[in-house]
């Protein structure tokens, strides 16, 4: 399952390839998705890793993942974002999964909660 062109704000995310994409990566350890402005963020054990915009599958850029990248294609995931790795191979689930694996093994854990 290929995405359509990512370079264009068409609408929001399909989610057939929301849910695609979640279960591409499930061998990296929980993964989750939260909507977030039309789009979603999509977590491993807590930590955001990635966003899924426009039927687009975005990796926050680490250096430990780099090398382990087929292609490295920095976009950003919407107009005024930061550049994220834009995975264009969604179809290969172990690479998929070890990708969030070593993304998720560097990035910060997530803060807790405040009680109201």
């Amino acid at each position: 399952m290929q995405p359509r062109c990512c370079n264009t704000r068409i609408m929001a995310s399909n989610s057939d390839f929301v849910q695609y994409i979640v279960d591409q990566c499930c061998g990296a350890g929980e993964v989750t998705v939260k909507k977030m402005f039309g789009d979603y963020g999509i977590y491993c054990d807590g930590k955001i890793f990635g966003l899924i915009c426009d039927d687009c599958f975005y990796l926050k850029p680490t250096e430990a993942v780099r090398p382990l990248l087929r292609v490295v294609d920095m976009r950003p995931p919407y107009e005024g974002a930061k550049d994220y790795f834009y995975i264009a191979d969604v179809d290969d689930r172990d690479y998929l999964s070890r990708l969030v694996s070593e993304t998720c093994k560097v990035l910060p854990d997530p803060k807790p909660k405040k009680k109201r």
